[in-house]
């Protein structure tokens, strides 16, 4: 059992510190203010590889591990927060055309979306599915050689600004198996989009609702067979839970980071505050804490990468468990600013704001706990639990 990083992901890692310092950090901070989505810069990430990272390479991405996706995703989370999250929704979208879709549908999409001349949204939560999503509305009703959809998505990322929606319509009766997955390009006759959403946090990507209004697409759009989307939403959503868990532990690092400096500078009764022992406890249980989630985060992406039948489980469990510890140590690190921590000058406010959401999406920390249970009582035990 190696925990080492090998070369190659070092070399990863490395190359996406570079990326995040130079590239992302020194603007977030204005990103977030003034709601920018910072198209320019996400074209750059694709010039890197970042938007391909576990896309195939017979479709132009770089065909990595989840793992070794997972330790780009937490350097470039460090240096924005929001922007590489969009980042890892539209790796996902690029990897599910490219896993379920037609030879030439991906071919169609994939490469231009690897590259970053086109992006990607994912549209499965709806104004009445939300942690149901099974229950969604959206119909999608099959006339002749065109697919017509009907309906409306909610909390979509990049809304508005994307190029081509991955969208889950039910083609069938109720429940899971009554869904199908389709590729819609984004400014298709029928497509619209609702006001930009004013958020608590991850304010340098736009979030829309989306309205289907008799929206024809070809039947060609279809990913994999009718009655699979609902399957094909969970797979993209095992991968989606671990990139947003890494990118959790990304912002609790930079916060760290943050909080580290800060204390060895700030004096109080006329010593450094790193002195006392309260705040030294402090750091040792944050230090502590992000370590776990990190090697929590890496466990679950070993599971994804190697096809274990518990795979989804422990997907779950980093992402409750990474997304819980890591905002309390972007809590903690402002507490230690004390009143400064509260002001925009600094980092601190806008990491608490933009991890506060990682508890809620790619499902909630809730429903995380229904999918252990449920595979804990299924089965009796985890594989592999001791």
């Amino acid at each position: 059992m190696d925990f080492a990083l090998n070369e190659q992901q070092l070399a990863f890692q490395d190359s996406a510190r570079d990326f995040a310092v130079s590239r992302l950090a020194p603007f977030a901070a204005e990103w977030d203010l003034e709601e920018t989505f910072p198209l320019a810069t996400i074209r750059e990430a694709g010039d890197m590889g970042f938007l391909g990272l576990y896309t195939p390479e017979s479709h132009g991405g770089l065909g990595l591990s989840r793992l070794d996706a997972a330790i780009v995703f937490e350097e470039l989370a460090a240096g924005c927060t929001s922007t590489a999250a969009y980042l890892t929704i539209h790796n996902m979208v690029s990897w599910m055309i490219a896993s379920f879709g037609s030879p030439a549908l991906a071919g169609e999409w994939v490469p231009r979306m690897v590259s970053g001349e086109l992006l990607g949204s994912y549209c499965l939560t709806e104004p009445g599915a939300g942690s149901d999503a099974a229950s969604l509305k959206t119909r999608a009703d099959k006339q002749g050689e065109v697919y017509v959809l009907n309906g409306s998505k909610m909390f979509i990322s990049g809304a508005g600004s994307t190029d081509v929606l991955v969208v889950m319509a039910r083609t069938g009766g109720p429940g899971p198996k009554g869904v199908s997955a389709f590729v819609v390009p984004a400014n298709a006759p029928g497509v619209q989009y609702g006001k930009k959403e004013k958020k608590m946090g991850w304010n340098s990507q736009p979030t829309r609702a989306i309205t289907f209004d008799n929206v024809e697409i070809p039947a060609g759009n279809l990913l994999g067979e009718e009655g699979m989307g609902f399957a094909y939403a969970m797979k993209g959503l095992d991968g989606g839970r671990i990139n947003i868990a890494t990118c959790a532990v990304g912002t609790a690092q930079a916060a760290l980071n943050a909080a580290q400096r800060y204390v060895q500078e700030r004096q109080q009764f006329g010593q450094p505050l790193a002195d006392f022992q309260t705040v030294q406890f402090r750091l040792a249980d944050m230090l502590t804490e992000l370590v776990a989630a990190r090697q929590m985060v890496r466990l679950a992406a070993f599971k994804l990468d190697s096809g274990s039948t518990d795979a989804s489980a422990y997907c779950a469990m980093a992402k409750r468990f990474a997304t819980d510890l890591s905002f309390n140590v972007a809590n903690n690190a402002l507490q230690l600013f004390g009143g400064y921590g509260y002001l925009k000058d600094f980092p601190l406010e806008r990491h608490v704001r933009d991890a506060r959401v990682h508890q809620i999406l790619e499902g909630t920390n809730e429903v995380m706990r229904m999918i252990i249970a449920r595979q804990l009582l299924k089965d009796g035990a985890l594989e592999n639990l001791r």
